[in-house]
């Protein structure tokens, strides 16, 4: 979806307030967090009305992220599988970090820009937002294998969370549902905004040559499912990675089916965002590819027919030639958001 200036100018500004949390690395009001010039575009940051951004929340959700006392062996935390120079993925097909070291059965998704993701989360939907997804990993026994109840006892005989609890909630009590709050508003200021292709939006820089013409190739060939700002539309789609799609692993390998029970959602992921792509491999689901040229190659040549197939892709592929596949790598790799693969607002140290 094209920026429009008239866009640009119709779209509202973001307020800078900068937080007192200074015993650590600064934390941020949640808004600058993001490129005020380019999250405009969006409007504000969407946050829930149970759970309003405050910077005493963030802060303790940013310590809770990081935290293996949340999983059965202590040494597994939710950054475990989702690490920032990875955009917050974890650079494995199916990881096997969890408490039980056993693979996963998907591919750890990237965690960027979620506070817009209006239309579930996990690859086929499974949670509604961001607090209810945290359950997942939490209790899976494969991921974090605690029990709830047993992660909030730890956390009460710490006296440096109970204080953190008490500043950062009214009811200054450790719980689960302050437990979840908290890492959802940390998870939701994960804002990448800030790459080369944001600032040649921003009329700050020029592409070259080849990421010009990949870019013509991707709004013509990809951007009708990873389109806008977020570069997703947040939507579930099959991509034609196999004709079939059995009912093995729980199902999901059926995808949105798995969810919806409906025929016409078998196959169908959800749409993952571009953003930082160079560094979220290996890509799919499942990570079945290992690089961008095998996904770009998938796309090109490798696409396959199934009755849930996405229309606006061609059985057999788009056949690129080579000059296509290098130019959209390029443009691609424009997607990179280095400030925040580095940024120190998401890490502790």
């Amino acid at each position: 979806m094209r920026i429009t200036q008239k866009a640009r100018l119709a779209a509202l500004g973001v307020a800078f307030v900068y937080a007192a949390c200074r015993a650590e690395n600064p934390v941020l009001s949640v808004h600058e967090y993001a490129h005020p010039k380019v999250v405009r575009f969006l409007g504000p940051m969407p946050e829930p009305e149970t759970n309003r951004f405050r910077p005493q929340v963030i802060h303790l959700g940013r310590k809770l992220f990081y935290e293996p006392k949340l999983s059965a062996n202590g040494k597994v935390s939710c950054a475990t599988c989702h690490e920032q120079s990875q955009g917050f993925s974890d650079g494995v097909a199916l990881a096997t970090t969890g408490v039980s070291g056993k693979p996963a059965t998907r591919n750890s998704p990237a965690l960027i820009n979620l506070a817009w993701s209006n239309n579930g989360l996990f690859w086929d939907g499974g949670a509604k937002n961001l607090e209810s997804q945290l359950l997942g990993p939490l209790h899976n026994p494969d991921e974090m294998g605690q029990a709830i109840g047993v992660s909030l006892d730890k956390l009460k005989a710490d006296s440096t969370y109970r204080r953190a609890f008490e500043k950062a909630f009214p009811d200054q009590q450790v719980s689960i549902t302050n437990l979840l709050q908290a890492i959802a508003q940390f998870v939701r200021t994960l804002v990448s905004f800030d790459s080369l292709y944001d600032r040649v939006l921003r009329q700050e820089a020029m592409l070259n040559d080849a990421e010009a013409r990949g870019r013509n190739l991707f709004t013509g060939k990809c951007a009708v499912c990873h389109n806008g700002p977020l570069m997703t539309d947040n939507d579930y789609h099959n991509n034609g990675i196999d004709t079939t799609y059995p009912p093995i692993h729980d199902g999901q390998p059926m995808g949105r089916f798995r969810i919806t029970r409906k025929d016409a959602d078998i196959g169908k992921f959800r749409t993952p965002t571009l953003r930082n792509i160079a560094v979220t491999k290996p890509y799919m689901h499942d990570g079945r590819f290992a690089t961008l040229e095998a996904v770009i190659e998938h796309y090109s040549s490798g696409i396959k027919r199934s009755t849930t197939l996405d229309g606006k892709l061609p059985a057999g592929g788009f056949h690129f030639s080579a000059q296509d596949k290098a130019d959209l790598k390029e443009f691609l790799l424009t997607l990179t958001d280095e400030n925040f693969l580095k940024r120190k607002e998401f890490h502790l140290d």
